[in-house]
């Protein structure tokens, strides 16, 4: 309940089974005590040192999304008006995709690729690597409050 985390009791209070210090056991029935590994600096450091760079899997609308909608909608035979009814989308929307005005959604691409059986989507990997140490000549929110 405080949020202290020395030596912790599950206690039931009101009903609740809670994990509390020993002063606020005294507010319900003690069940038991809890064994509480407390974490140090110096593990967490450890485990944050031995990781490896970080992969992220994003995704990305090609470049040429509305040459190849209207491409494959044209050669399927499909006016514009009937294929935003089959893919259940404004007439308009399909129109502004078509001439580049509006890039699609993710979800939307993915709709169209399925009905399309075209390729909208290119999936690509991130590699996120913590640089410790290394100076920016960008002025950061961390560099301001050390000024002062």
């Amino acid at each position: 309940m405080c949020g202290k985390e020395d030596s912790l009791f599950k206690t039931e209070i009101e009903g609740t089974l809670l994990n509390v210090c020993s002063k606020c056991s005294k507010f319900g029935k003690v069940m038991a005590r809890v064994e509480v590994e407390i974490k140090t600096e110096k593990k967490q450091k450890k485990i944050s040192e031995k990781e490896e760079p970080k992969k992220e899997v994003a995704f990305a609308i090609v470049e040429d999304y509305a040459d190849r909608i209207k491409k494959a909608r044209e050669k399927s035979g499909i006016s514009q008006e009937d294929f935003a009814k089959k893919i259940n989308e404004k007439e308009s929307l399909v129109h502004k995709i078509e001439t580049g005005h509006i890039e699609p959604s993710i979800s939307l691409a993915m709709k169209i690729e399925r009905f399309l059986k075209i390729k909208l989507i290119e999936q690509y990997e991130e590699k996120h690597i913590n640089k410790k140490g290394t100076e920016s000549e960008e002025f950061t929110i961390g560099d301001i409050l050390k000024t002062k």
